[in-house]
C-alpha cells in the first residue's frame, strides 16, 4: 500500500489529480489523506481527516510515503526508514503562503535525504519504481554533536 498525505492546512488538488492519474498503471493500493479537496479522485481511497493512530497505521504498514513538503511527515518517514517522495507545494500556484516548500525540497534532495518529485512526469516516474528504497534514516533523539554545541553554547 501507498500513503499519500497533503497534511491538514489546506487542500493540494493539482496533486491528487496527479496521484489519481498515475494509479491505473500501478499495481499497489493508494490510499490518500485529502483534507477538503475540491477534485473527486476515481483510482485511489481518501479520506478528509484522519485521527492520529489511524494515520499512523497507515503510514506504518505503507510501503511507500508521497507527500507534500511537510516536515512532520518527511521526519516521520526518516525516522521510520520509509522511502518518501515529495512533491512541494507551489506558492506561485496558489498553494501555499511562500515558496518555503521549495526551498525544503531542495535542500532535502541536495543532502540526499528523501525523493523529490516537481513535476507530473517525475512523480510518476519515482513511483513505478519497484526498488525505492530509504534515502536516509535519522534517529527519535538529538545527536550526540548537537547537545554538545547547544551545552557549549549555553553553557
Amino acid at each position: 500500500m501507498i500513503f499519500v498525505t497533503i497534511g491538514t492546512q489546506a487542500p493540494f488538488d493539482r496533486f491528487i489529480k496527479i496521484i489519481d492519474e498515475i494509479a491505473p498503471s500501478i499495481n499497489d493500493e493508494i490510499v490518500a489523506q485529502v483534507y477538503k479537496c475540491s477534485f473527486v479522485p476515481k483510482n485511489i481511497k481518501v479520506v478528509d481527516f484522519l485521527p492520529p493512530d489511524e494515520f499512523n497505521k497507515l503510514f506504518d504498514s505503507a510501503k511507500l510515503i508521497i507527500s507534500h513538503a511537510g516536515m512532520g511527515t518527511i521526519l516521520s518517514a526518516l525516522q521510520k526508514n520509509k522511502p518518501i517522495i515529495i512533491f512541494p507545494r507551489i506558492s506561485a500556484l496558489g498553494e501555499h503562503r511562500n515558496e518555503h516548500q521549495l526551498a525544503t525540497a531542495q535542500k532535502l534532495k541536495e543532502l540526499g535525504y528523501v525523493y523529490v518529485a516537481m513535476d507530473e512526469e517525475e512523480l510518476k516516474n519515482y513511483i513505478t519504481q519497484k526498488d525505492l528504497v530509504p534515502l536516509h534514516i535519522i534517529g527519535s533523539k538529538a545527536s550526540h554533536s548537537l547537545i554538545e554545541s547547544i551545552e557549549d553554547f549555553v553553557g
